[in-house]
């Protein structure tokens, strides 16, 4: 038989454990184009949203050069880490989605010029078939945050 005052502790323990989930949003980074958040921040861990190459103050897809575009992407995963209070550095996951694999060297020397952590995060490359509004690439990650 429970006391009621051991179930009274049991509930506060479980309480302080969970912290609420909430969104991350920035004006430095392109707005959701559909029903998702740029990120999701729980328990010390953001969970961004892929980011694709779109100039977050025009709302125009960046084109050009797959260097150009990588870039776009990782500057707007930079803004959504930043508005979380992380940063590029503290990613531990990233997964890369690409419609054309053989551009992958070049995306990873633009990639590398960005994560600068110790250790570098786990990473995923993908081949897709199609990405939003047909761009080549879309870079999601997860990351501490500190």
């Amino acid at each position: 038989m429970y006391s009621k005052s051991g179930c009274s502790k049991a509930k506060k323990t479980a309480a302080t454990r969970s912290v609420a989930r909430r969104e991350v949003r920035t004006a430095a980074a392109p707005a959701p184009v559909g029903p998702y958040a740029q990120g999701v921040a729980r328990d010390g861990v953001l969970y961004a949203s892929g980011q694709i190459p779109l100039d977050p103050v025009t709302g125009e897809v960046v084109t050009g050069e797959i260097e150009e575009q990588t870039r776009q992407v990782l500057r707007n995963l930079r803004a959504v880490l930043e508005a979380a209070g992380s940063s590029l550095a503290h990613v531990v996951r990233a997964s890369i989605y690409l419609t054309d694999l053989s551009l992958f060297p070049r995306v990873n020397a633009v990639y590398a010029e960005f994560m600068t952590g110790d250790p570098l995060p786990a990473r995923s490359t993908i081949g897709v078939a199609a990405l939003p509004l047909g761009v080549g690439i879309e870079i999601d990650v997860i990351a501490e945050i500190p």
